[in-house]
């Protein structure tokens, strides 16, 4: 059985009504974007100026303001409670979401997936290309396909513009979120207060009260443009009809308890799924299997949105089950996902223990490879998890979760300026999906006694998190501490165009607020 010192130890403390908010008003954000206007987007404190995009009274956003609508409330979403940070499970979701973009007829969107950590089935889809898919539906899938036909469907809206062409439904609603969403960022962008509790005093019922879905018309345009996509990026195209049955049952059986929060804002119909069920017999196509990331990730999300001692003593039931009933990347799955949750609390016994149980059966694998570095560091032994993670990426070197625990190995060994340069090539191969990149790399290089150069590191962090006040402090105090004429004028350069950023942003949602 599962020790009880381990559930004992590791729960979440139930969610104060600050974080309540900001875990709601994250989703009235996306949803008020979907309405709204233009605000500008988070950079690397890069001289940039504002591209000719038309006027802001548009009846449509243009593909522009439209990106860096979402560049800005992605920005300030990076700093909810519920946004997931795991390196592991955003690259796996965002692996997925290229794989489909490439089907896409008339060339891959930009696209940007991340996690959300709430337990109800949800996706959605915000301007620009930035996809939510909540741990409740990773968790709740059955097959990898159907978390792709429902990742599908959210392309799609992206692809065919839906978010853009909404804004023309009501221009009245449209004002209103408008309004709302501008008042809060503009708190936010001088330091008053941020985005969650902007909006949460602003517009929070406008938001809600005015809320819009896609139209039936926009629906059947993504079940199509999903399924074509699903169907040729080698996923199950019965995956999109499977969940979409799935929800359609729990939503006939009781809504409020089946968590199935993706039916209010995508209405099924039987229509829609005659259509998707036709479509499927077309293709005559065999049961594509999942790969063994999907098990992996789908584990972890269960670890991940247990934000309770309860719904933890129910998912390491749950899991410990799995581990012995299931075979094969399943079995070894539930077991990793234990073997993390007891390396977290410092529980090594049981960790080795259920890490030995997950390599049975299954070939080597990123995950394996890097629960085992992460271990070894847990325990102090950092050096053998340098060289386990080292191992690791001589194998898997695009992992961006091996790539952070070397960093952090490099920096319990009191390797500093290793840690710092070592990181640098990747801050630039993920310039903008790896805020913690530069906040790690800030934190080593202060170490290493290199302070202006830390705080330009962590200003390109707080720009990307949507704090642009704290931002340009970095890059200030960075010209103060710099004696050389050279060095002070490239930060010159920087802090005008953030600066220039900064009153651009705030002269555009003045237009708004008001």
């Amino acid at each position: 059985m599962f020790p009880v010192t381990l559930i004992k130890s590791h729960y979440h403390k139930p969610m104060s009504l600050q974080n309540h908010i900001a875990r709601l008003t994250f989703a009235i954000a996306v949803l008020a974007a979907a309405l709204g206007s233009y605000f500008v987007s988070p950079v690397l404190a890069q001289p940039a100026g504002l591209p000719s995009i038309g006027a802001v009274s548009s009846s449509e956003l243009s593909p522009a303001w439209e990106q860096r609508l979402g560049d800005s409330i992605i920005a300030q979403g990076r700093r909810d409670p519920t946004f997931v940070h795991d390196a592991e499970l955003n690259q796996y979701l965002n692996d997925m979401g290229h794989r489909l973009a490439q089907n896409v007829q008339g060339g891959a969107p930009r696209i940007e997936v991340f996690g959300v950590r709430d337990a109800a089935f949800n996706a959605f889809a915000m301007p620009g290309g930035y996809i939510g898919i909540n741990t409740g539906l990773i968790v709740q899938s059955d097959s990898e396909s159907e978390l792709a036909g429902v990742m599908a469907h959210e392309i799609a809206h992206v692809s065919q513009r839906h978010i853009a062409r909404g804004l023309t439904q009501s221009q009245q609603s449209s004002n209103i979120a408008m309004a709302s969403v501008a008042a809060a960022l503009l708190a936010a962008l001088v330091g008053g207060v941020d985005l969650a509790a902007g909006i949460s005093a602003f517009g929070q019922a406008a938001a809600i009260d005015q809320q819009l879905g896609f139209s039936r018309s926009a629906e059947r345009e993504a079940d199509r443009v999903g399924f074509q996509m699903l169907n040729q990026s080698g996923y199950d195209p019965r995956g999109l009809q499977d969940m979409f049955a799935k929800l359609m049952q729990a939503s006939q059986m009781n809504v409020s308890r089946t968590g199935t929060s993706y039916l209010s804002t995508h209405p099924l119909s039987i229509d829609r799924m005659t259509d998707m069920q036709n479509r499927t017999q077309l293709t005559n196509r065999s049961r594509v299997p999942n790969s063994e990331a999907f098990w992996y990730m789908r584990a972890k999300s269960m670890i991940l949105q247990a934000t309770s001692r309860q719904a933890l003593t129910r998912v390491v039931d749950r899991l410990q089950n799995d581990g012995q009933q299931l075979k094969g990347t399943p079995r070894s799955a539930a077991w990793l996902a234990l073997a993390e949750l007891a390396t977290q609390k410092e529980q090594f016994d049981d960790a080795e223990r259920f890490y030995a149980y997950a390599k049975q059966g299954v070939s080597d694998n990123p995950y394996l490879a890097r629960l085992g570095g992460a271990l070894a560091l847990a325990k102090g032994q950092s050096s053998q998890a340098l060289t386990l993670v080292d191992q690791a990426l001589a194998r898997w070197p695009n992992q961006r979760a091996l790539v952070e625990l070397k960093a952090h190995a490099l920096e319990k060994l009191g390797r500093h300026a290793q840690a710092a340069k070592f990181l640098e090539p990747y801050t630039k191969k993920w310039p903008t999906e790896a805020p913690r990149l530069f906040e790690m790399m800030a934190k080593n290089l202060m170490a290493a006694n290199q302070p202006i150069a830390a705080r330009v590191a962590m200003a390109d962090f707080y720009v990307l998190t949507g704090a642009f006040p704290a931002a340009m402090a970095q890059l200030q105090q960075a010209r103060e501490l710099s004696n050389s004429f050279h060095e002070k004028s490239r930060l010159d350069v920087t802090i005008r165009a953030l600066s220039q950023r900064m009153d651009e942003e705030r002269e555009v949602l003045e237009r708004f607020s008001g």
